[in-house]
């Protein structure tokens, strides 16, 4: 199954949905069409249960340089100046709008990795920080590129990033806008693993997304759930959360299949997640 979208690639096989920026002539920015497609493309994926883990990686020499500012043209910032508080009151909603395209990554219900190659900058880095998990090539860096136009960071860099990462590089990152190298994210624990070459990233990154395909979806699924809970919750929360989860969730026939195939040397068979119910 292949989709063709303005900013997007999608290729959906081996329970594996790759999701790939498309215009690298462009620098693969993030235009209008950017922030309505992403959204729509994961939704869709993750509603109808299309794939067991979502791969997002990129086209030409960078990852993404970032937002594209004439997504801000005529929305708030520049637009309705007769009145500047109801134009920063729609303007806030614009933000929310730009944020919730990346925070459909963080609560899919499958895992979504992410290959970096080059320059990963601005917006991309609020991107690439919803994502469950990040590889680059070892010419990748990442720039919170905001603090060099004169802005905040504001579509997910600094909830999301200070997670990830020690709380002095993010400060140091953000007020300098420095590049971080890829294997300074790596020794931070930002990125898994850095790669010599593009092939050899996304050989990598597809063979990881195949072998979570192959797993329980339903025991993923809750994995993701149980490690987002846990990031912003205290422990005592997880703890009960994680027991209630399993009171319900547990699959007695997806761990007899586990066992059965193990013993009988074979790829278990497991039932994909259902289709999303968005009415009665």
């Amino acid at each position: 199954m292949t989709q063709t979208h303005t900013c997007f690639d999608v290729e959906i096989a081996d329970g594996v949905a790759h999701i790939r920026l498309s215009r690298p002539e462009a620098l693969n920015t993030m235009s209008r069409a950017f922030w309505n497609e992403l959204p729509m493309i994961v939704r869709q994926i993750n509603d109808q249960a299309l794939a067991r883990c979502i791969v997002i990686s990129s086209t030409g020499k960078h990852f993404s340089a970032g937002m594209e500012l004439s997504v801000f043209d005529n929305d708030g910032l520049t637009g309705a100046k007769s009145d500047r508080h109801t134009a920063m009151e729609s303007f806030r909603h614009h933000v929310h709008h730009l944020q919730d395209t990346f925070t459909c990554l963080d609560q899919a219900r499958m895992p979504v990795l992410v290959a970096i190659q080059g320059g990963c900058i601005g917006g991309a880095v609020d991107m690439v920080s919803a994502c469950d998990i990040r590889y680059t090539t070892k010419d990748a860096f990442f720039c919170i590129m905001e603090i060099n136009i004169g802005m905040t960071a504001d579509v997910g860099t600094f909830p999301r990033l200070c997670k990830l990462i020690p709380e002095g590089w993010v400060r140091e990152l953000a007020y300098t806008g420095r590049r971080l190298s890829a294997q300074k994210a790596k020794e931070i624990g930002l990125v898994n693993e850095v790669f010599d070459t593009h092939e050899d990233l996304l050989a990598h990154v597809l063979e990881t997304a195949r072998e979570i395909a192959s797993k329980a979806p339903l025991a993923v699924a809750g994995s993701k759930v149980m490690i987002n809970y846990a990031r912003d919750h205290t422990i005592k929360d997880g703890l009960d959360y994680i027991a209630t989860w399993q009171t319900g969730m547990l699959s007695s026939a997806h761990m007899e299949e586990a066992f059965k195939a193990k013993s009988e040397n074979r790829p278990a068979q497991f039932q994909d997640l259902l289709p999303l119910r968005k009415s009665m």
